[in-house]
């Protein structure tokens, strides 16, 4: 189809509207209620533009380009007079309330409402009436509010309410003394909550965090990292400033996280400005690095043990098996832990189905879920679901002649109707309101129900609701199933991987370990805990540990086995953790948001992070290499070492340009400039800080937006748009990859590995551990993070009623668990499965246990 806009001709797709179709080719039309993600509604009218209906048609109408399909032989004139008239009256209209506060507001600099104020040449005010007021509202840790500033283009509740599905933020009021809020103070439940401070295009949401330790959006240093808080691998900006991390941004990335994050991502690393641990220390006393850097020599020398951690980049865990040998390295996670994430990355690799990515997600038509808990474990992948549950709607409003772009009408035309998902897990879940088939199962139920839809799908006899939900996998164009690592068992991603053998190649699959450095670390190999306990108690040996918070991932009586059979241990973390205390040796490291590395995602994606925060420490790998004799020094070494050893991960190499491909500058164009972060004169003029692991600068030289390599690239706006409602300046199209490519490079290709056998569960005796995930707190790593350590639940643990009265205990007992004290009272909870205990943080237990009455 071909338009003509501003006299240039385009050929474009039929099925989008003008406002999107313009600006995926670069055409900038003011809008602000429209939402790449959110598509249009027409509240603001600010997108005026006149639209002549072909040759014919000279004197064309003012039309809203949100809500304008396009059509063959269109005219389009943005720039027309009384087009350019109505966007500035439009602006005048909406700044009549708005208080005039650009020098105070923190989104001065970065706000989207200031942008197209100076684009429209608004510059006085004419109306003399008083202004219109709210009083703001408490919406918790990760939040501010200042309502004086809406313009009421009613994103944050499109987002939070039909994107995100949140139920506790609506809209009160009317005409132009409209509210968005709660109906009374208290947090935002939604675990997507943080992302109205950057939907909402005006200073009416902040964050939080960024308004107690404030600076200027031009004068903070950006770079590009990844969330270290799950597998998922979403990207964000790490925004600096005087070596204090002061905010973290979504940063687009086309097949991952797109427009959002969670909020465990966007505040996640903020556990790097946490009391943390700054100097080595030997038997609890701080030493000199001189002398702990001898006594870790020493202590290699003596044949040491190398725990290698599922929380750690890449290339500590390499360094780490380097510096030990392979055959006394080892998975810091229980044994079945580790050969499950092992036998994930083997069925991906076995292929037939495609391995699933975010983006797929969303746009399946179909979904299983097998016993996984996305909402705490992959939130942005249950984000993802919510979309795909929309996709009848979508289709159903089509038949109607309603586009998929005008999002109000097609939730109207689509009359609530949901595609097939299949949600099967043991415990109610928060995506059961959008799954047409809830199933509660049994965790050791879940993956005999996968492997019924599977005997269906093949044509053999099962139950009704597993030939139901074959029935519309098979009926889907493009079906997707989900598995995990949540519950500990491999039950579900055999399932699951039968499930999609049986579906063929039209099928997707996606497989979520633990965490964002689990998948590197079972691809660099190694078993678990048990076999290194074994080892040392057969010959007691140093043990070198990686992670402080090991009790999070292994069993307590295993982790105190580790710790009695080593002679000594050395700690190597940024963590002050609960095996600090009693390591020999503490080496304090950088934070993943003072580092650079690479982590491998649940595809299989390779993706490199760069050091967000400038520190006085350094990274792990960097202090193991030389204790074994190696000479890297900077992250493109021992990516090569890496390379080298290991030819089947040498592609992480091209994940990322290396130091040599800059410079590429840290803080914007429009930066106070250099003297202000001069510390009057503390810091010699032409003599920026250096970042020998990268090819960013910390200064304002080098190349600047889309001249950078996606993988570098800290900011893509243009002059004129500096707000995150331009992120779309940086991609392909709206909803389209970034400009040069997605990040990253895919190192597991579905069909390149052998057949191997399917990984059986133990069965045991007890009470089988059934662990609760929370999307604010999943680890020791969340809980470091100041906001979220206000947001995180306190622990629970559960009984169904009629295991609580075989015990003989009532609700809020305290129990021991293997003869330990449990984290929490008891509460009796008959949804909870029978034979099983439900703990909070459990992932690192999952098995069997005892339970006895506590003294």
């Amino acid at each position: 189809m071909r338009i003509t806009v501003n006299g240039r001709p385009l050929d474009v797709e039929g099925t989008k509207d003008l406002l999107t179709t313009c600006l995926s080719a670069g055409i900038e039309i003011p809008h602000f209620c429209w939402h790449g993600d959110l598509g249009s509604v027409g509240a603001c009218r600010l997108c005026a533009v006149r639209v002549h209906d072909g040759p014919e048609d000279t004197e064309g109408r003012i039309e809203m380009a949100c809500m304008t399909p396009v059509r063959e032989g269109q005219r389009i004139e943005v720039m027309d007079p009384e087009a350019e008239r109505f966007r500035a009256r439009i602006i005048e209209w909406l700044m009549v309330n708005h208080p005039h506060d650009c020098a105070v507001c923190e989104e001065g600099g970065a706000c989207h409402l200031q942008d197209m104020v100076v684009a429209s040449g608004h510059h006085r005010r004419r109306a003399e009436v008083p202004k219109r007021t709210h009083r703001n509202q408490d919406h918790g840790p990760f939040l501010t509010q200042e309502m004086n500033r809406c313009i009421g283009c009613y994103r944050c509740l499109r987002f939070y309410r039909d994107y995100a599905g949140g139920r506790d933020f609506e809209v009160l009021g009317a005409h132009d003394r409209v509210w968005f809020g709660r109906t009374e103070p208290g947090a935002l439940e939604s675990p997507f909550a943080g992302n109205l401070a950057e939907v909402c295009p005006t200073g009416v949401f902040d964050d939080r965090w960024w308004s107690r330790h404030y600076a200027r959006p031009w004068d903070m240093a950006e770079t590009p990292s990844i969330c270290a808080n799950c597998s998922v691998g979403c990207n964000i900006t790490l925004f600096e400033r005087g070596g204090t991390l002061r905010k973290v941004q979504n940063r687009t990335h086309g097949a991952i996280n797109g427009s959002f994050l969670c909020d465990r991502g966007r505040f996640g690393a903020l556990a790097a400005e946490a009391a943390r641990p700054t100097h080595p220390t030997r038997k609890g006393a701080e030493i000199l690095w001189s002398d702990a850097i001898e006594a870790a020599r020493a202590l290699v020398a003596r044949g040491a043990v190398g725990i290698g951690s599922p929380r750690a980049c890449l290339e500590t865990n390499f360094a780490l098996r380097r510096l030990v040998g392979e055959d006394r390295f080892f998975a810091g996670c229980s044994a079945s832990e580790a050969a499950l994430v092992a036998r994930m990355a083997a069925l991906l690799r076995q292929g037939p189905a495609g391995i699933a990515s975010i983006r797929d997600i969303e746009r399946a038509d179909a979904v299983l879920v097998l016993g996984e808990d996305l909402t705490g474990t992959a939130p942005r992948a249950a984000l993802a679901l919510r979309q795909a549950a929309r996709g009848a709607e979508r289709r159903l409003a089509a038949e109607k002649g309603v586009p998929e772009w005008m999002d109000a009408a097609v939730r109207v035309a689509g009359e609530g109707r949901r595609s097939p998902v299949a949600l099967v897990t043991p415990l109610p879940d928060a995506l059961d309101e959008v799954a047409l088939w809830p199933l509660r199962r049994t965790p050791a139920e879940v993956g005999a129900f996968g492997q019924a839809v599977a005997a269906a799908l093949r044509g053999e006899e099962t139950a009704p609701e597993a030939r139901a939900v074959a029935e519309a996998l098979a009926a889907a164009e493009a079906p997707v199933v989900i598995a995990g690592a949540g519950l500990g068992l491999a039950g579900p991603a055999e399932a699951a991987a039968a499930v999609a053998a049986a579906l063929g190649p039209r099928a997707r699959i996606a497989l979520f370990p633990h965490e964002a450095g689990s998948l590197g670390l079972a691809l660099l190999g190694g078993t678990g805990l048990e076999r290194a306990v074994a080892e040392l108690e057969a010959e007691q040996r140093p043990v070198i540990l990686l992670d402080a918070s090991l009790p999070d991932r292994a069993p307590t009586e295993l982790v105190e086995r580790l710790m009695a059979a080593a002679t000594e241990v050395m700690l190597l973390d940024w963590l002050d953790g609960p095996l600090a205390p009693r390591a020999d040796l503490m080496l304090p490291v950088t934070a993943p948001a003072e580092t650079a590395g690479t982590y491998i995602n649940h595809e299989g994606r390779a993706q490199r992070f760069f050091t967000g925060r400038p520190s006085d420490l350094v990274p792990a790998w960097r202090l193991l290499s030389p204790l074994c004799g190696a000479t890297e020094t900077t992250l493109d070494e021992i990516l090569a070492a890496l390379a080298h050893d290991c030819p089947e991960l040498a592609a992480v190499v091209d994940a990322a340009p290396g130091a040599m491909a800059g410079p590429v500058p840290r803080l914007p164009s429009r930066a106070s400039g250099r003297t202000a972060f001069d510390l009057a004169g503390r810091v010699p003029e032409g003599e920026p800080r250096a970042d020998a692991d990268s090819a960013l600068v910390w200064s304002m030289e080098g190349a600047q937006g889309l001249d950078v390599p996606p993988a570098l690239r800290t900011r893509a706006d243009r002059p004129g748009l500096h707000s995150a409602s331009s992120a779309w300046t940086g991609t392909e199209g709206v909803g389209c990859p970034v400009r040069g490519g997605d990040p990253g490079i895919r190192l597991l290709v579905p069909g390149s590995g052998t057949a191997s056998l399917p990984l059986e569960d133990a069965d045991g005796d007890g009470f089988r551990t059934l662990p609760l995930h929370d999307p604010f707190a999943a680890s020791s790593a969340d809980r470091a993070s100041p906001p979220l350590a206000e947001r995180a639940p306190p622990p629970r643990l559960l009984l169904h009623p009629e295991d609580a009265q075989a015990l003989g205990v009532a609700e809020g007992a305290m129990l021991l668990i293997d003869g330990r004290p449990a984290p929490a009272p008891l509460t009796v909870d008959d949804r909870v499965p029978r034979g099983h205990v439900a703990i909070s943080g459990s992932r690192g237990q999952a098995g069997f246990v005892t339970l006895e009455v506590g003294p």
